[in-house]
């Protein structure tokens, strides 16, 4: 599904909104309008009345460029990223929990493994090459469990296929962790020596006894048991999660849960072990990396610590850097629907397609006073910009990507961009250059290896010249360093000892009821990526799947009278939509499921805006519903 980079819809120049309608202009007219702009808004409204989100599709060097844009340049911390909508939870409990937010093992180990635990993870449709690693795992004899509301793809080939409710993850875990400690199957040694809290954890966990957590979870004490005890059995074992785990109101909970049962059994930081959280695009984790976050500069180094300001200051040549967190993309349209955030830009995201309660976002896209986008393409969210920048795509720039396993790799230019498009980088540098800073970095190498490498301590051995085959992973803090494989081994965890956190179970924050009683749960399909921004414009993936569903158990199906092919209307308590059912014994009796490719049966029409308290991670897997023959 590379072929879009061709495409003849790819934009090709500038474009600005005149009289209601966005037409062609200059670089240099669109880059006036944007920086006098941008000055205009600061000087009348101040820093923080502006906002960015940039892109975890794009190269690190963008992502880089953005946030230093907006934090020193025109001075506020608003700057945010994907990750909002799908890891910031991973990002917030695994710092919480090891000292570091990223996956701890490689996926080298995946083919190696002796146990693999998946939860909440659709892993041969939204990380396919991660699920053949697990498959080829399993033929060569490993012990596969999965636990998921669906019996999705990778659930075909468990041992155990363990099928909790949707939202009942941390009493489900906390469950587990009960029988383990009962039973005496925990790792003293590991637990005395490696980890701090476990007496906190002991008697929370003690509050969910089989009986309990399997009620909330919807499945035996037998299983819930079994389970356990085959987690306990083999050491070590993987533990496997995506968006199941950290797409809810308690996300954050989800993840320490995670972290909790691996520590444990005295997983963590052992080849073929760890906690192993798949990013949800190409680039999350290295957009992370750069500091496209409202919390962290570049190498999460906190932007509240004036060490970490300071340094950066000296490094960009500025007086003085905002010291306050910024706003999380909820909080920016929250500011815009106040009236407090003027200014927005976005960067490679579909907001209006993506996001949840898509007509609140478009209001919101509509009601800003200035909007900027930068794209590949017009998509559901550029018609509401008033300047769009066409942007350089994947293999139209030099620059860098880190996948989910912290790995560092080079992104090759292979063709020329489209017209007058440019690197996403070179666009900041210009603005930055109107509004009065001279940026000396003139290349994707130059960015990395003169700025990123030398400010981000975990980066500091990473340089162009080291990524010539397979990439490096991080931490590498030299430049005769290999690397990093696995982290926190030797029980010596990033902030120390490992830090057990006990949490409660919470239900989601909308449950069924008689006027909505169905759940609706969203995530990805094979075929397509995303909004399809990019998918949409390959050849044969459209013939593959061409529109939307509704997956819908057989008995859901028969109390409505409706067939597999037949159109039903599913209705939350903000919209409805119009889709075929897909009538499949992959989905359980009361679960409606659903993907948000395509834009007309989109599940974010019915998605609820309620986030994680924490990440501000929106409960795109748990809403209610009602169905309908159509």
């Amino acid at each position: 599904g590379y072929d879009f980079i061709h495409s003849p819809e790819r934009l090709t120049t500038p474009l600005i909104m005149k009289d209601g309608r966005q037409v062609p202009a200059s670089w240099d007219e669109a880059l006036d309008l944007v920086a006098n702009k941008l000055m205009e808004i600061k000087t009348q409204h101040g820093p923080d009345a502006l906002a960015g989100i940039s892109c975890a599709r794009s190269i690190n060097e963008d992502s880089y460029n953005m946030q230093k844009l907006f934090r020193a340049v025109i001075g506020t911390n608003n700057i945010d990223h994907c990750a909002r909508t799908c890891h910031a939870p991973t990002v917030a409990g695994l710092a919480m929990a090891f000292g570091s937010g990223a996956m701890t093992n490689s996926f080298a180990d995946f083919e190696k493994a002796k146990l693999i635990f998946v939860i909440g993870s659709n892993t041969t449709e939204a990380h396919p090459v991660a699920g053949a690693y697990i498959k080829r795992a399993v033929l060569q004899g490993a012990e596969l469990i999965v636990c998921d509301p669906r019996f999705n793809g990778i659930a075909e080939h468990a041992h155990l296929y363990v099928p909790i409710k949707v939202g009942s993850d941390v009493a489900f875990i906390n469950g587990l962790m009960h029988v383990i400690i009962k039973e005496g199957l925990h790792d003293r040694d590991y637990i005395a020596n490696c980890t701090t809290g476990f007496e906190a954890l002991k008697a929370k966990v003690a509050e969910y006894p089989p009986e309990r957590a399997a009620a909330i979870a919807g499945i035996s004490p037998e299983m819930l048991i079994d389970t356990a005890r085959r987690l306990a059995r083999v050491k070590p074992a993987m533990l496997v999660y995506t968006l199941g785990i950290t797409e809810h109101t308690c996300g954050v909970n989800n993840v320490l849960s995670t972290a909790n049962l691996q520590m444990l059994l005295g997983n963590v930081g052992f080849e073929c072990g760890g906690v192993n959280p798949l990013r949800g695009q190409n680039n999350v984790q290295g957009a992370c990396d750069m500091g496209a976050l409202p919390n962290v500069f570049t190498g999460y180094q906190k932007v509240t610590d004036p060490a970490a300001r300071e340094k950066f200051q000296k490094a960009w040549g500025v007086e003085k850097l905002p010291d306050q967190v910024g706003l999380m993309i909820p909080g920016m349209f929250e500011g815009i629907e106040k009236g407090t955030i003027k200014g927005l830009w976005v960067f490679g995201e579909n907001l209006a397609n993506t996001e949840p309660d898509i007509r609140h976002v478009e209001h919101c896209l509509e009601k800003v006073d200035f909007l900027v986008c930068n794209d590949i393409f017009n998509t559901e969210t550029t018609r509401f910009a008033d300047v769009v920048f066409p942007a350089a795509a994947w293999s139209e720039d030099d620059g860098t990507f880190t996948n989910s396993e912290r790995r560092v790799n080079r992104v090759r230019k292979a063709v020329e961009a489209p017209g007058e498009a440019k690197p996403n980088w070179w666009v900041f540098r210009e603005i930055a250059k109107r509004l009065g800073q001279e940026w000396a970095s003139a290349s994707g190498q130059e960015i990395w290896d003169n700025e990123v490498s030398e400010l981000a301590p975990a980066l500091k051995g990473i340089k162009y010249r080291r990524l010539e085959n397979d990439g490096l992973q991080w931490p590498c803090p030299s430049e005769d360093h290999p690397g990093t494989v696995c982290m926190h081994t030797g029980g010596k965890f990033t902030c120390g000892l490992g830090v057990f956190n006990p949490v409660d179970w919470t239900p989601p924050a909308e449950v069924p009821d008689a006027e909505y009683p169905l759940v609706l749960s969203t995530g990805r399909r094979l075929y397509h990526y995303r909004t399809r921004t990019q998918t949409g414009r390959c050849e044969g993936l459209n013939d593959l799947l061409g529109e939307e569903t509704a997956d819908i158990s057989f008995a859901d199906a028969s109390a409505i009278g409706v067939a597999d092919g037949e159109k039903v209307r599913v209705s939350s308590r903000r919209g409805q939509v119009v889709v075929k059912a897909r009538v499949t014994r992959q989905v359980p009796q009361g679960l409606v499921w659903m993907a948000f490719h395509f834009r007309e049966g989109n599940a974010n029409w019915l998605t609820n805006p309620v986030y994680d308290p924490i990440s501000q991670t929106a409960e795109y897997k748990a809403c209610a519903v009602r169905l309908e023959k159509a």
